[in-house]
């Protein structure tokens, strides 16, 4: 999950900090060192617990800048925070429509974004101010243009606010980021110190959400007797899902359970709802650290280091993780693993280039069924249960999809879209047809009518945009020798592809009454 660090840079970031009651005089901070204070504490973290995450480093005032673009060099991040300069006033509509266009240039809106907004949270005043931010949306009109927010990917919206409670209070700039948050489907959180606005407390605060969010994420993966630990990038997130009659709100277990293995060809590309990278972790080792000789404080010493794992720890270190990646990557199976109750995952190899693969997890949508040609998972069983090998003695046969016992009398041969080999086999059956007309003009409707249901049944309406524009282009390739009869009705059923889709599942297209006379 990438992220990026908003950072004000605003005349009003250098104001100073008041001196804490009962503390000594000294030098002055100012908000924006306090920001750099809390953002370097924050990246040390990052670096720590989640070094795969990429972080990009954008600043703005009334207008904005891409400092670091999205890379996993902290140190050059932390290195471009002291050097950025100071600017004019804050625009925060300008910034959220740069952050917006940075991310779907850069990730498109598949990919879920962290964005953290620093700033001091006063109102300001004047266009793209938080004051008049706040009130645009509150009370929007229809001249005002569209504001940046919610942002067309999955996002989290971290307000960081560099001022003392009672400044914020004053200001009610909390209540005013709040209605940012709410124009943004409610997708972040508000973030302010507790006490004295000091270097310690903006630390803590910083380290606070970095605990939150950026943790590393432990598990053990289980199979049989052996066991590995084994840690996720990045971290899986909570599952919130409403469903008609319950409200499914779980977590990945810390103990991932594989409950057996298939063959890739029968996975195929399953919906899955997140990816995550999963790599081996070390044994924790003890070093003794003994002091000077003598004295009370002589003696020995043991400190715990747990540094990660390093290339030569995982290469020397006996993992069944590493044992398990390069068994599904020589056999091509994959493993289904057990997250939570009733939630489900595939461990695969992935390959980054020739030389280079990872094994990654794979998340289901919750549910033990998932992936509906497989059937319920919990209903799975090993070869050796069967009376005979369900993948045939030479293994030349599959199990998959699972077929229905019993045949109901009214049913037909149903449309099956799991593989894009199959939509492409159905479209062009119906262009063989269409270059056949008129003598094929029945069969060529009564497939024509059969792609179209299917489309409506899964909600492809954009299936029928594209396969209109392609009778369009086969009507304007016709040769010279055509019958035009097969012109009028490429035309036709094209218009009628897309102006028939309001008239429902049941309509059917019809062909288009033609009468040509011939000579005697």
């Amino acid at each position: 999950m990438p992220t990026v660090i908003l950072l004000d840079v605003s005349l009003s970031m250098t104001r100073p900090v008041a001196p804490a009651e009962g503390s000594s005089g000294g030098d002055v901070i100012t908000r924006r060192q306090l920001a750099e204070a809390g953002l370097s504490a924050l990246f040390d973290f990052v670096a720590a617990n989640d070094k795969l995450e990429f972080t990009a480093l954008v600043i703005f005032s009334s207008l904005w800048e891409v400092v670091v673009p999205f890379t996993r060099d902290f140190a050059e991040l932390k290195k471009a925070l002291l050097s950025v300069e100071t600017f004019d006033k804050t625009n925060l509509e300008v910034a959220l429509e740069g952050v917006r266009n940075m991310v779907v240039e850069e990730w498109g809106v598949s990919s879920p974004c962290q964005i953290i907004l620093v700033t001091d949270g006063s109102p300001g005043i004047g266009p793209g101010s938080l004051k008049q931010v706040a009130q645009m949306l509150s009370d929007p009109k229809p001249d005002d243009p569209p504001f940046p927010l919610p942002f067309e990917f999955s996002n989290n919206l971290h307000m960081v606010l560099l001022s003392t409670p009672a400044e914020l209070q004053q200001w009610n700039s909390q209540a005013l980021c709040q209605r940012l948050l709410d124009a943004n489907r409610q997708n972040g959180k508000v973030h302010s110190v507790e006490g004295a606005l000091t270097v310690k407390s903006a630390q803590q605060m910083f380290t606070a959400l970095a605990e939150e969010h950026y943790s590393a994420f432990h598990a053990k993966l289980v199979c049989g007797h052996l066991s590995s630990d084994v840690q996720l990038f990045p971290p899986p997130q909570k599952l919130n899902i409403m469903r008609d009659f319950e409200v499914v709100s779980q977590t990945v277990s810390s103990e991932l359970s594989i409950c057996g293995f298939l063959d890739c060809s029968d996975v195929c590309s399953p919906p899955v709802i997140s990816r995550h990278l999963m790599l081996p972790l070390p044994n924790k080792e003890k070093s003794s650290v003994t002091s000077g000789e003598g004295g009370a404080e002589g003696g020995d010493k043991t400190e715990e280091k747990d540094n990660g794992p390093t290339p030569s720890e995982v290469g020397s270190t006996p993992s069944f993780c590493v044992l398990l990646h390069g068994s599904l990557k020589v056999e091509n199976l994959v493993a289904l693993v057990n997250v939570g109750e009733n939630w489900y995952g595939l461990l695969h190899s992935c390959a980054d280039s020739k030389k280079k693969s990872n094994l990654m997890m794979s998340l289901f949508e919750h549910g033990d069924k998932a992936i509906p040609w497989l059937g319920r998972f919990h209903l799975l069983g090993p070869c050796s249960a069967f009376a005979s090998d369900p993948y045939g003695e030479d293994s030349n046969k599959t199990p998959f999809p699972v077929r229905l016992q019993d045949k109901r009398s009214y049913s037909q041969n149903p449309v099956v879209w799991i593989r894009p080999n199959s939509l492409q086999t159905d479209i062009q059956k119906i262009l063989r047809y269409a270059r056949k007309l008129p003598e094929k003009t029945q069969v060529f409707y009564k497939e024509l009518n059969r792609l179209r249901r299917a489309a409506l049944s899964l909600g492809m309406t954009e299936l029928l945009s594209g396969m209109s524009q392609m009778l369009e282009r086969e009507c304007t390739i016709l040769p010279w020798t055509a019958h035009p009869d097969a012109a009028m009705q490429l035309t036709h059923a094209a218009k009628m592809m897309t102006s028939a889709v309001e008239k429902g599942y049941s309509y059917s297209i019809i062909p288009l009454s033609t009468n040509f006379a011939t000579d005697t």
